[in-house]
């Protein structure tokens, strides 16, 4: 599986870039041997549907709302968006899990977008 967080949906890098490179790279992906794709963001079903939709990813990611921020806070990647006006939200992060086994983590540093893209997950495949 292959599970990437975005500090929230709709948002500019989220929606314009992360989102969409899985979308795109689903199939490359899935021939590395990624049985499922999984998109989390402190945001609820609602939201997280909605984005799905207008995002056209169809059955290529699974949207995951994470509403009260419980899962990033039990892998401790939380990170406080108050000065954004967003809150509690998730760091942009991916990892590849293996039968509930994180086999990679890939934690961005404040502000970049490299190390959480689809591109970079298919060079570590």
């Amino acid at each position: 599986m292959a599970l990437f967080s975005v500090p929230g949906a709709f948002t500019p890098t989220c929606s314009a870039k992360h989102l969409p490179g899985f979308v795109e790279k689903a199939d490359d992906l899935k021939a590395k041997g990624i049985d499922v794709i999984a998109c989390t963001a402190v945001n609820d079903a609602f939201v997280m549907g909605a984005w799905g939709k207008a995002s056209g990813v169809d059955d290529k990611v699974t949207m995951l709302a994470d509403g009260n921020g419980d899962f990033v806070k039990a892998v401790g990647l939380e990170m406080d968006g108050s000065k954004f006006g967003m809150g509690g939200r998730g760091q942009r992060f991916a990892m590849i899990v293996n039968d509930g086994t994180v086999e990679h983590l890939f934690v961005e540093a404040p502000g970049e977008f490299r190390v959480s893209s689809a591109e970079y997950m298919l060079e570590q495949l």
